[in-house]
This record gives structure tokens, C-alpha cells and sequence, in this order.
């Protein structure tokens, strides 16, 4: 998902090459982005003989999913909460105010 994410769309190919150093076939890529696929995670269009492959979101917004779901899974949320607020910094801190702020 990085890769796509900080490159845009790209083919099984670029995926291949960004990560060329992990040492894994070219085949093993084109699983991976095929799961990812199906997971609801990157979209997937022909482009010729090859196949391009876009995040359906943004970086932001699927780590936005993953806080909601690991808060979901908390039996008191408004604790979970407590001590995510106690967790951040100064700088998140005011950049959560803010964005509560905005909402009211």
C-alpha cells in the first residue's frame, strides 16, 4: 500500500520494482495487489496487456478506519479514548481540538 500510495497508480511491475530489495518473485506481487484487491483496498483497471492498481482511499483516511475499528473493539471506548488523549502530543493534542472543535 505504500507504494501505491506515495506513487499513484501503478502496475504489479512498479510494485515489483519499488520493492525489489525484498528479494520476492514478480508473481508473489501480483498476489499481494490481488488481496489487497479484494480486501476492498486498491481498485484494479486493464491498461493493455497489464493491469493498473489504485488505492480506493487515501493514507489518511484508511488509518481514520483503523482507529475507528481498534476503537470498536474497546468494552469502554470512552476510556480507550482517555488514554489515546493522554498518549499524543502536545501538537496532536491541539490538532484533535481543533478538529473537534470543527465539528460543533
Amino acid at each position: 500500500m505504500q507504494v501505491v500510495w506515495s506513487s499513484g497508480p501503478v502496475t504489479g511491475r512498479q510494485v515489483a520494482a519499488a520493492l525489489a530489495d525484498r528479494g520476492l518473485a514478480y508473481t508473489t506481487w501480483l498476489t499481494v495487489l490481488t488481496r489487497l484487491e479484494r480486501k476492498g483496498l486498491l481498485s484494479r483497471d486493464r491498461q493493455g496487456r497489464a493491469h493498473t492498481y489504485t488505492a480506493v482511499a487515501s493514507r489518511d483516511d484508511h488509518i481514520a478506519v483503523l482507529m475507528q475499528q481498534a476503537l470498536g473493539q474497546a468494552d469502554d471506548r470512552e476510556s480507550a479514548l482517555q488514554h489515546f488523549a493522554r498518549s499524543v502530543s502536545p501538537h496532536e493534542a491541539e490538532a484533535l481540538r481543533r478538529a473537534l472543535d470543527d465539528l460543533g
